[in-house]
């Protein structure tokens, strides 16, 4: 209430998608088109140079116009249009194009489930004839996909389905639903797919064909080809979207074409303002991420179909144009074919990312750690398209190994929660039928029939601590936002998968001890542990690599550490289990997993940790993780411990990490006791380290420690992998020092690095109930914390020694150091 009385009630409204499968009625379509060809590749045909012997246009195909009429009535309240594709689309209302998304509806594991978009179209919408426009290419449906670059993995021919709900003040409802009335037409594209690029002729544009009064007389009826709507889904998360632009720094001229450096390596595309062109003249656009040690052109992304090329034909004039149904990795484009010379003005680097909210803030006095959060967070947008990405050049498939390693830094840095829920939707979808975690989701047909027809790493479907992502995830989703729904969900794969360790388990010994002749209590114990079959190990560990040719180097991670890593992870997801069982109100699955994962543990100490705390392999990670998840029993932890930090010493306070450890190194260090280490390890300049990447001029993770020599010469692998980035939830944990100690940070820690080398930090977090932000400047004696503590979060101060609690709102606090 106020002085002149009580305020006017406050008011809200929502709008949901079509929710059943009985809300439509529209049939899918298919535009006439000739097949997509179908192209496989395999990795063997990757490592030997294998590949298509024609160039694009003879392989690829054109995207397909569709266009339909219907008719508006007077008195028109509001307009809906519902839309989805087997391929990729661009939908248009006379002209004007529904929404701001590109690339809709996005990736998917099409056979279970595709995701419908539903756009406010109301605006657009004219008493009388209205025609409805679509735009439809290939997409991750018919185009080409993953590390092979095969092509039709999940279809050989696009479709599309839409329905427009027209409202009208009277409170009726018309419905105009794609059908056989609609006709379609080959695009002005002469072909555009997701990997290889787009090549668009301006020429052949039919000019009106999404507008009234256009002749389509020559245009072809489409096809209906059903009204399947089982899985059709109301598109959740948040559309792709062109989020950011760049400038371009600078600009080359070479014999070659004019090359640009955009200064930052992003997802997406180029607009290029063209401001003098001749009928057919041909603009080409390449693509990489790095030049050269000599600055020279050099693309460093290699392997079947990643051409990354661009092509605009000219129709004459000025004219502007960026690609529709394509995205590229890179820094660097390289512009040919042009009339007039190349300024900064006339290209600029648009930024492709799925459009989530950015709630994360890090800075420090040190401007090289700064680069690394900023590299953190490039990575995290450029990869985090539709799925997390590996990479956003080389393969874009949603590996869960590289997912689960980060989801903790992904949650400071964007509101992920709605984003990566969509993803965990898809891989519960594909997870098999005996309860195996794919290693990567969505997951094609032509991935399951690649995997049953190679061998080695090639042959793996589930992996230990891939496939345990079913786990990580939605319990530290859980742990950041608070939210039991997201363990609800995957509560049942989660489940199954550890069903199937167990069986797996019991089934099945490792190599090494299938011809032996064990003793009863030794099978009782392999009984219990994991540890059999082919996983990924902690992969990419640096020294299994080195003095090896990478074809052969790959597999001594895998070879060395699966039988212990599975098993390692197994124990963590076991207590994952219990512990999501346990909010979940299932007392009696809490008890049993726990109980699990304690025998678990207990079967792996007897197996493989001697009394002095050591492991059968001295790799720096299977210490690290030996340790993270309680493997070693409780009086051999310090042994374990200073065994890790001899093996650092011994690589001259290097990381000799891989994938699935790296994210629990310092921690791991701090917790027991080593703060002295982890802090030499994160301000290591040599190679492998984070920074050391930071002095060789990345804006982005690389996928390899050593992707860019010391002598500056640049290896041909990805620049732009965000697994190893995961340090970045340790810097705001442990520099910055936001700690949540309970679900949805109810209960926090400020808890400043002030001993890791720096004179000030600042950041702050998103938390469910608000902005949570920590700055703290240090001298000799004191350290100043400012903080700003949301209402209904409970935090202590803990610096120096201290311990003090913090009242919500903002405060400033001096402590003696």
């Amino acid at each position: 209430m106020h002085a002149g009385g009580w305020t006017p009630w406050a008011e809200a409204s929502f709008e949901t998608g079509l929710l059943d499968s009985g809300d439509w009625v529209a049939s899918w379509v298919e535009p006439q088109q000739q097949d997509a060809s179908i192209e496989r590749w395999s990795i063997r045909d990757w490592i030997s140079g294998g590949g298509p012997d024609s160039p694009p246009e003879q392989r690829l195909r054109p995207p397909q116009l569709l266009r339909q009429s219907f008719v508006a009535r007077a008195g028109l309240e509001r307009a809906r249009l519902h839309a989805t594709a087997r391929g990729v689309y661009s939908a248009f209302i006379n002209g004007v194009r529904a929404g701001d998304q590109t690339l809709a509806p996005g990736s998917d594991a099409y056979e279970q489930r595709i995701s419908v978009q539903t756009y406010d179209v109301t605006d657009a919408i004219e008493e009388g004839e209205n025609i409805f426009g679509m735009a439809l290419a290939d997409g991750w449906w018919a185009g080409r996909l993953g590390l092979t670059g095969s092509s039709a993995q999940f279809g050989t021919r696009t479709s599309a389905i839409w329905q427009l709900h027209l409202t009208y003040e009277d409170g009726t409802t018309d419905i105009a639903a794609s059908g056989g009335e609609a006709c379609s037409t080959v695009g002005p594209w002469v072909y555009s797919d997701l990997f290889v690029g787009e090549c668009f002729d301006r020429r052949a544009v039919p000019h009106g064909w999404d507008r009234g009064g256009f002749d389509d007389s020559g245009w072809e009826p489409v096809i209906e080809v059903g009204r399947d709507y089982d899985a059709l889904r109301p598109f959740s998360g948040e559309p792709i979207r062109r989020v950011l632009e760049v400038r371009a720094q600078s600009i080359v001229e070479t014999p070659a074409g004019s090359i640009v450096d955009f200064g930052q390596v992003i997802a997406g595309r180029v607009r290029l303002l063209l401001r003098d062109t001749t009928p057919g003249q041909r603009v080409v656009i390449e693509h990489t991420e790095t030049l050269a040690a000599d600055g020279s052109w050099f693309d460093n992304i290699v392997g079947i179909n990643k051409d990354q090329t661009d092509i605009f034909v000219a129709a004459g004039g000025a004219d502007e144009w960026e690609p529709e149904f394509t995205f590229h990795g890179f820094r660097f484009a390289r512009v040919r074919g042009l009339s007039l010379p190349l300024v900064p003005g006339d290209i600029t680097g648009i930024v492709i990312a799925s459009d989530l909210e950015q709630t994360g803030f890090f800075e420090t006095s040190d401007p090289r750690l700064n680069r690394l959060h900023e590299n953190v967070a490039w990575s995290q947008r450029g990869n985090f398209l539709s799925v997390p990405m590996d990479c956003p050049q080389r393969e874009r498939a949603g590996w869960a190994g590289d997912i689960q390693a980060f989801v903790g830094a992904a949650s400071n840095n964007a509101l992920v929660l709605p984003f990566l829920s969509r993803w965990l939707e898809n891989l519960c979808a594909d997870q098999l039928p005996d309860g195996r975690i794919p290693i990567f989701s969505p997951r094609s047909p032509f991935d399951a029939e690649a995997a049953s027809n190679a061998q080695g790493v090639g042959s793996i479907v589930a992996s230990a601590g891939w496939s345990d992502a079913i786990a990580i995830v939605p319990w530290t989703l859980y742990e950041r936002y608070g939210d039991p729904h997201v363990l609800e969900v995957n509560y049942e794969s989660l489940t199954r998968w550890v069903e199937y360790q167990r069986r797996e388990a019991v089934r099945s010994l490792p190599d090494a001890l299938e011809k032996e002749s064990l003793s009863e209590d030794r099978r009782d114990v392999q009984a219990l542990l994991y540890n059999a079959g082919l996983h990924f190990g902690d992969w990419l560990t640096p020294s299994t690599l080195e003095n090896r040719p990478m074809h052969e180097a790959v597999g001594m991670a895998p070879a060395l550490t699966s039988e212990f890593v599975a098993p390692m992870f197994q124990a963590n997801t076991l207590t994952i289990a219990a512990r999501a069982a346990r909010v979940l109100g299932r007392d009696a699955d809490a008890k049993d997993f726990a109980e699990r994962a304690s025998a678990v543990r207990a079967a792996f100490a007897a197996e493989y940790v001697d009394a002095l705390g050591d492991l059968p392999v001295r790799l720096q990670g299977l210490y690290v993780l030996a340790l993270a998840f309680e493997m070693v029993p409780e009086v051999a932890r310090p042994l374990t411990a200073a065994r890790l930090v001899q093996l650092i010493t011994e690589r001259g306070y290097r990381l000799d990490t891989g994938f699935l450890s790296t994210p629990y190194l310092l921690d791991v260090l701090c917790d027991n006791g080593h703060r002295e280490v982890a802090r030499r390890l994160l301000w290591q300049s040599g190679m492998p380290s984070w920074l050391y990447e930071v002095d060789h001029g990345a804006t982005t993770i690389w996928e390899s420690w050593d992707a860019i020599a010391p002598d500056g010469e640049v290896r041909a692998t990805s620049l732009n992998h965000y697994a190893s980035g995961a340090v970045d939830d340790w810097l705001y944990r442990r520099i910055v020092g936001i700690r949540p100690l309970s679900p949805g940070y109810q209960t926090a820690a400020i808890e400043p690095g002030t001993d890791m080398g720096l004179d000030r930090a600042s950041g702050h977090v998103g938390t469910p109930f608000g902005r949570l932000r920590v700055e703290w400047q240090r001298d000799a004696e004191d350290v100043v914390v400012e903080v700003d503590i949301p209402h209904g979060v409970a935090a202590v101060l803990r610096v120096g020694g201290t311990e003090r609690v913090l009242d919500p709102g903002s405060s400033v606090h001096t402590v003696s150091l």
